[in-house]
């Protein structure tokens, strides 16, 4: 990187955490807290390395899947969300179960049990294997269709003998979302919509951040996982206003060969990725030559969810 090419880092906001990633982050460390380690957890808590290891180091132990945890241990759930069928063998292996799950994706949930209760076809808008679409799909399997994209939209086969209605992933691009509904709603003209959108406020903030620097910036770099959906969603947007986006999980992903003829470089992070994170991409540039980093913009978020309530009794005072 020839030094001092790059004048300027503009920083998205909001930006990092939402409140669901802070109350699974924090879940785990107050189960540490109140159980001692090890607490097992499974799956990622969220999506990002980074946390993950930090947790590991203070005595999580992340499972794939809830047999993985001994009998007796206590298990916290991520904030994906799981099937109902998790929770009836977590039961069986008698494990202390503590429920993460972001109280926006349960809400997802208690829709897909809702319209399946009502006899609806489920359309689910979300990416396949994704740990949120498979613990929704669990609430209701016989009656879900997943669809990924306007093309599977549009070739969607459902018979006109009963109710529809669609839900979706929580972390999607708001934009080609709405195309696919716009195509459900024209193919199935009385297909039942959520009463509020699924996409959470988080994903949708983080998404317009973008859109409103794009017309600043000569490249975006987004900190989060590969594994994070609404941090790749974030890379999409920028692609798609036509400026370079790139997904890093921290300042040793950067490639200097992006930085060629790019004066300001615009930063965010997605809703996993913890603010220390973009501390350090920032020194990285300033080491670098880089002259200002600004804030583009100051929005704040005041959403906040309580913990669960498993832990919410341990802080009880005795009458």
């Amino acid at each position: 990187m020839a030094r001092g090419l790059v004048k300027r880092v503009l920083l998205a906001s909001p930006r990092g955490y939402c409140a669901g990633v802070e109350r699974a982050v924090e879940t785990v460390e107050r189960a540490l807290d109140l159980y001692g380690a090890p607490v097992y957890v499974r799956k990622q808590i969220v999506h990002n390395a980074h946390v993950v290891r930090e947790l590991e180091e203070r005595g999580a132990i992340f499972v794939e899947d809830e047999s993985e945890a001994p009998a007796g241990a206590t298990l916290v759930l991520s904030a994906h969300g799981v099937a109902p069928a998790v929770y009836t063998r977590a039961a069986e292996r008698g494990l202390t179960t503590i429920d993460a799950t972001c109280p926006l994706v349960t809400k997802v949930h208690a829709q897909a049990r809702r319209y399946a209760a009502e006899g609806c076809r489920i359309v689910l808008i979300g990416h396949a294997g994704h740990e949120e679409v498979v613990g929704t799909t669990g609430e209701a399997p016989e009656s879900t269709f997943l669809v990924q994209s306007v093309e599977e939209a549009e070739k969607l086969e459902l018979t006109a003998d009963g109710p529809i209605a669609y839900i979706t992933q929580t972390t999607l691009s708001v934009d080609e979302t709405a195309e696919i509904v716009e195509v459900l709603r024209r193919r199935f003209p009385d297909i039942r919509a959520p009463q509020r959108e699924d996409i959470c406020y988080a994903t949708s903030n983080r998404q317009w951040a973008v859109k409103e620097m794009l017309g600043e910036i000569d490249l975006l770099l987004v900190i989060g996982s590969r594994n994070s959906s609404n941090s790749k969603r974030l890379v999409e947007v920028g692609r798609a206003g036509g400026v370079p986006s790139h997904l890093i999980d921290d300042e040793s992903d950067i490639d200097e060969r992006w930085l060629a003829d790019v004066e300001t470089v615009g930063l965010t992070s997605g809703a996993s990725a913890p603010e220390r994170l973009v501390r350090r991409v920032c020194a990285w540039f300033r080491s670098h030559g880089a002259g200002a980093v600004t804030p583009f913009a100051s929005v704040y978020e005041d959403v906040v969810f309580r913990l669960p309530v498993e832990l919410r009794r341990r802080e009880t005072p005795a009458a």
